[in-house]
């Protein structure tokens, strides 16, 4: 069964891209489910996105991933401190 990043791969592959930049692209940028996936629907939506467009989406894909981890991350410390507001140390 093909990863998520093999379909981006391939997906870009599909397009006309030469193969270094589908593997920076795959293989090391959207490398987690969720950019490969993120990633996915933008070349299925979009026809013939120029490289420029593709590399442009896929840094919007990762700072929305970056994001997502930074709440994460205050979400936890703001859950920790409440934690001890309450219980204490």
């Amino acid at each position: 069964m093909k990863s998520r990043t093999d379909a981006v791969y391939d997906a870009l592959k599909e397009k006309g891209y030469p193969d270094d930049f589908c593997r920076e692209i795959a293989y090391k940028h959207m490398n987690t489910d969720y950019t490969a996936t993120r990633m996915l629907g933008y070349l299925y939506r979009i026809s013939n996105p120029r490289p420029e467009d593709v590399v442009d989406e896929m840094l919007a894909i990762l700072s929305d991933r970056n994001a997502i981890i930074q709440k994460k991350e205050l979400e936890h410390a703001q859950a920790t401190i409440n934690r001890i507001y309450r219980e204490g140390l």
